[in-house]
C-alpha cells in the first residue's frame, strides 16, 4: 500500500500542539480527486467540524481540474470526511469538551484513494510560538557546534 502525500499543512505544526492524529477518506467529485493527482490543494486554513453526526472538512481549497472546463468543482465547498460513527462521536465530544480543534496535518493517496491526517489539536498562545521557535534555533545551534568541532 504506496502513499504519495500530496500536501502538507506546515503552519498546523506552528499554531497548534498535536494530541492525537487519525485517518479519515474524503468524499471528492471526479475532478477533485483528478485536481487533487495534480496537486492543486491548500490546506493552510482548514479544518474539520462535526455537524448532525457528520464530520466536515471546511476551508480546503482544491484548485479547478482544467480539462473539465464549466463542469469544475467549486473549488472552496466542504466535504465530508468518512469516518466510522463511534470515531465522529468521540471527536465531536472532545471538541465540544475540551475546547480542541480538529486539523487535517497532509493529504495524500493511499492504494488511489484520498485520505487526510487530521490531528485533535490545541491552539498555541504567542508566548508558546516563542519557545518553540527558540527551542528550535538553540538545537539548529547545538548541531552547527557539533559539526564544527568534529572537523
Amino acid at each position: 500500500m504506496a502513499e504519495k502525500t500530496i500536501t502538507v499543512n506546515r503552519k498546523a505544526q506552528h499554531d497548534y500542539f498535536i494530541l492525537e492524529r487519525l485517518e479519515a477518506g474524503i468524499a471528492l467529485t471526479g475532478t477533485e480527486i483528478k485536481a487533487i493527482r495534480d496537486g492543486r490543494v491548500n490546506l493552510r486554513d482548514a479544518y474539520a467540524r462535526p455537524e448532525r453526526g457528520e464530520m466536515w472538512l471546511v476551508g480546503a481549497h482544491i484548485g479547478p481540474y482544467a480539462p473539465a472546463g464549466r463542469f469544475n468543482h467549486e473549488p472552496g465547498r466542504r466535504r465530508k470526511l468518512l469516518l466510522h460513527r463511534k470515531e465522529i462521536l468521540e471527536l465531536a465530544r472532545e471538541v465540544e469538551e475540551k475546547g480542541l480543534t480538529l486539523v487535517p496535518l497532509r493529504l495524500y493517496l493511499k492504494s488511489g484513494r484520498a485520505k487526510v491526517e487530521l490531528a485533535l489539536a490545541r491552539g498555541k498562545r504567542q508566548y508558546d510560538r516563542r519557545q518553540t521557535i527558540a527551542r528550535r534555533e538553540a538545537e539548529r545551534e547545538m548541531q552547527r557546534a557539533l559539526r564544527h568541532r568534529s572537523r
